[in-house]
């Protein structure tokens, strides 16, 4: 039986906020084992990485179990006892009162320190680019909303630097995505970059509203909350910016469904000042909208 013949299991995948079911293609655990080391949240990267431990020891132990006595100060030869010593091996701890005592030994044993030193520094790679990949702690609203803003209707979404700190030359691009049937009747999806009124910010420390004027020449002009749904509206937000903290640029992106756009809505009003002057920011506001 050819390989394209046999029967792949689906697979589930998550692009943003959207889950895809991708069959007919099979890929190995191990064919991309950096980038699910990666994307793994950190209690699965963890776990996995203890059990990998777990069983390097299980394995090396196996090994000075079946050999005539290659550990010293191993009483009864119990397997628990090299289990023990293998972990003080592949961790390059070496308390001492356990150590090799043959040819047999210690060949095993370099072969451990090996495989010890090449699997730490893996892990330690793995660990430092999971905490040194730039992120921006940037919050969306959760809905999008249509409503009519200087006289013009207008679909507007809000967001946030959840960090406090300056996103500078921060840049947002807004996508849509709808259904399609071409001349010939096929359908497929087609997305289209909406405009936005400022789509440029010199420093994003606290919030900010996109506004994309919904004229003739937008995609979702005569459009309402029915007509997106017939023709199954996307959207995706992205932006962009350089950190001053972290020195990099970084990234965030949120996507909408039709059902999350509320029209007719405005946000509630999180922005004001105190007595003294200064800038106050209600985050317990952040996703309200307002009818009218």
């Amino acid at each position: 039986m050819r390989a394209n013949d046999r029967a792949v299991k689906a697979r589930i995948v998550r692009l943003g906020d959207r889950e895809v079911i991708a069959e007919g293609l099979e890929l190995s655990f191990w064919a991309d084992i950096s980038h699910r080391c990666m994307t793994a949240s950190w209690p699965a990267f963890i776990g996995g990485a203890g059990l990998v431990f777990l069983a390097f020891n299980a394995v090396f132990a196996l090994f000075y179990w079946l050999g005539d006595q290659p550990i010293a100060n191993v009483p009864g030869g119990h397997y628990i006892d090299y289990l023990y010593f293998s972990i003080e091996t592949l961790s390059t701890a070496g308390y001492g009162d356990m150590h090799p005592q043959t040819h047999y030994g210690h060949f095993i044993a370099t072969i451990e320190l090996f495989t010890g030193i090449f699997s730490m520094s893996l892990m330690t790679g793995l660990i430092f680019a999971r905490f040194s990949r730039p992120s921006a702690r940037l919050l969306f609203a959760d809905n999008p909303v249509i409503s009519d803003h200087e006289g013009q209707q207008t679909l507007m979404i809000r967001l946030a630097n959840e960090r406090h700190n300056i996103i500078g030359n921060a840049t947002a691009r807004l996508w849509l995505f709808k259904n399609i049937v071409s001349r010939e009747g096929t359908d497929y999806r087609r997305f289209y970059e909406l405009p936005l009124e400022r789509s440029e910010s010199p420093a994003l420390a606290l919030s900010w509203v996109l506004f994309h004027v919904i004229d003739r020449n937008s995609p979702l002009y005569g459009l309402d909350a029915d007509g997106i749904a017939a023709i199954d509206v996307s959207l995706i937000v992205v932006v962009s910016g350089y950190d001053v903290v972290a020195a990099q640029t970084v990234h965030a992106r949120k996507s909408y469904d039709h059902s999350d756009i509320r029209f007719g809505h405005h946000y509630a009003e999180i922005l004001d000042t105190t007595e003294d002057g200064r800038v106050r920011i209600d985050y317990s506001r952040f996703h309200e909208t307002i009818e009218g």
